[in-house]
């Protein structure tokens, strides 16, 4: 299964925005019981795009400046980020053939 990568205000820019291959970022926080339904999609999903795309998650509980900066308001968040640019945003949950709906149509990426 391909590794999830935890983020964090001081890593954002490394891990995400200067990222080689498009990112799906996961904004979650442990209280929200949204936010764990939706990590469970993500990891069923997460080895069909190894090596495609880079999948970051980070708790907004500890990392306010992201969270101001692109304005996420409500949880779970996931942003579809290439070179350096949202392409694309989901709010809420999601199972995981909406995910891979949304990752080959924001991101362009295909599953193995």
């Amino acid at each position: 299964m391909a590794m999830l990568v935890d983020v964090t205000d001081s890593t954002f820019e490394d891990e995400v925005l200067r990222s080689e291959v498009p990112v799906m970022l996961d904004l979650w926080a442990e209280w929200c019981e949204p936010c764990k339904k939706l990590e469970l999609s993500v990891e069923k999903i997460a080895g069909k795009y190894e090596g495609k795309i880079k999948i970051c998650r980070m708790d907004v509980s500890c990392n306010p400046r992201t969270v101001a900066q692109y304005h996420v308001m409500n949880l779970p968040t996931l942003l579809f980020i290439r070179s350096g640019e949202v392409v694309g945003q989901h709010v809420g949950s999601a199972k995981p053939t909406d995910l891979t709906r949304k990752i080959e149509g924001h991101l362009g990426i295909a599953s193995a």
